[in-house]
């Protein structure tokens, strides 16, 4: 372990700056998805054959090992010579993001008080106001766990990003197994596994701020 302490700090900086490819990456990742999944999640609570089609698509997209999905926008984005690096990177964590935040905008929605979604109505409320002042405060802690487990699992994929180009913490793995370099990897490794962890106990803060009272 010393060899790889004395590796962080000799590389601090190089490491920081992969840090940041890092996190700019499953970043903007994160929050396209959050823009195309909760609106989507949302629209889904009206129609359950078209939920349940679209959860499906979704399971099987998680279910493609992430490099066999890179590999496979490599040819279809070529076309437009973004074959490899940031773009096929942030579309593949785009798709895998998808199925925790549809699923819990869907499951959060839906399981809102009936009564309290007749007391909106009742009152007058449009669909959207509804909405906006009754249903997603209401569904907000869940929606937020959601969220969560995306950041989690797209910080853990993006680091198998670097093999095609992405940059990202995954680079210190890739070339520590390319120079059989085990400081590298273990570093790398280590880096990625800081990044979930503290990713997540912010994003779990912000979820516990969200949540009512006594929840």
């Amino acid at each position: 372990m010393q060899s790889v302490f004395q590796y962080f700090t000799n590389n601090w900086s190089y490491i920081l700056e992969l840090t940041f490819q890092h996190f700019q990456l499953v970043a903007t990742a994160v929050v396209i998805a959050i823009l195309i999944g909760v609106p989507l999640g949302i629209y889904l609570t009206t129609n359950k054959a078209l939920a349940e089609a679209v959860l499906q698509i979704c399971a099987i997209i998680m279910t493609i090992p992430s490099i066999a999905l890179f590999g496979l926008m490599i040819p279809l984005l070529s076309v437009i010579n973004q074959g490899i690096g940031f773009l096929p990177a942030l579309i593949a964590l785009i798709l895998y993001s998808q199925l925790p935040i549809i699923r819990n905008t869907y499951v959060a929605i839906n399981n809102v008080n009936p009564d309290m979604r007749d007391a909106a109505i009742g009152i007058g409320m449009t669909t959207w106001q509804r909405l906006r002042q009754v249903e997603i405060p209401i569904a907000l802690p869940v929606i937020m766990a959601g969220v969560r487990t995306a950041v989690v699992l797209s910080i853990g994929i993006g680091a198998i990003a670097a093999f095609i180009g992405a940059g990202g913490l995954g680079v210190l793995i890739d070339q520590g197994i390319s120079r059989s370099n085990r400081d590298m990897v273990i570093a790398g490794a280590i880096g990625v596994s800081l990044l979930s962890i503290i990713a997540d106990s912010l994003l779990g803060l912000v979820q516990k701020k969200l949540s009512p009272k006594g929840a």
